[in-house]
């Protein structure tokens, strides 16, 4: 295996219109618009060979030349922002494409590796990734998407609802009381551009989770794990909160997350 074969591909969706956060990519956090946060962030990931801003939006194109980054013009209505990546699929530079949500900010490259590695070790067309919940406010919160996989980690649903719902409550002592699903998928051409082909399946449009698609029609998703944290801004009162996290003089966020950062799963 040579060294691009570790390579990745990595976009970035980002759209400007937000029920929630109109604008979002091009808001300031420490100076820097959102999007250019995520960008350096995940440039200290050793395996990403390509980094590219895919928009709807001319602002938010403008908002990533002013910091040198590279982006993609898509225009045309797209369902989600793994669809909008599939649409610029002749640019991409390597066979496997991760895309990463422009909204949330990986706080240490290994976030990355933890997909990207096992990815590129299995046969699988299509993955994502999971971290512990360990609040009960957090299983019961709508906002963040919950995972069950199988023994082997391929997904077995995702939801808004609790899921394992704990019929009898958690037991005393088990802080593993259920998973996150983190804003990040990896792809294979071939899949993502089989995934984007794909009509938009009924429980999609139940719970606004694009990722439901591929479960729907039959399309295996592995799911690893990580205990890295990110840092995702979904409303204003996100940036506020962040602002703690970083210093007006470096990108860096610092170590640790601030409780006030409620980390929600917008898909």
């Amino acid at each position: 295996m040579t060294t691009t074969d570790h390579l990745v591909s990595l976009c970035i969706p980002a759209r400007y219109g937000s029920s929630r956060f109109p604008g979002k990519p091009l808001a300031l956090l420490a100076g820097k618009p959102l999007i250019q946060h995520v960008y350096e962030a995940v440039q200290h990931a050793t395996h990403v060979g390509q980094i590219l801003v895919i928009t709807d939006q001319e602002a938010i194109q403008q908002g990533v030349l002013n910091f040198g980054g590279e982006v993609c013009l898509v225009k045309e209505a797209c369902r989600t922002g793994t669809d909008r990546v599939a649409k610029v699929i002749s640019q991409l530079k390597y066979d496997v494409i991760v895309n990463l949500q422009a909204d949330e900010i990986p706080q240490h490259p290994g976030l990355l590796n933890d997909l990207i590695l096992p990815f590129v070790s299995s046969q699988a067309g299509m993955g994502t990734l999971k971290r512990q919940l360990h609040r009960m406010q957090d299983l019961a919160n709508p906002a963040i998407v919950k995972v069950v996989t199988d023994v082997h980690g391929q997904a077995l649903y995702f939801s808004r609802s609790p899921i394992p719902c704990w019929r009898d409550g958690v037991p005393s002592g088990n802080n593993r009381i259920a998973y996150m699903h983190l804003g990040v998928y990896i792809f294979r051409k071939s899949e993502l551009l089989r995934f984007a082909g794909l009509p938009t399946g009924y429980l999609e449009e139940a719970e606004k989770l694009e990722q439901l698609r591929a479960l729907e029609h039959g399309l295996p998703m592995m799911v690893w794990e990580t205990e890295h944290e990110s840092i995702r801004i979904d409303t204003p009162e996100d940036i506020i909160a962040a602002e703690g996290l970083f210093s007006k003089n470096s990108c860096e966020p610092r170590e640790k997350p601030l409780e006030a950062i409620q980390r929600v799963e917008k898909r």
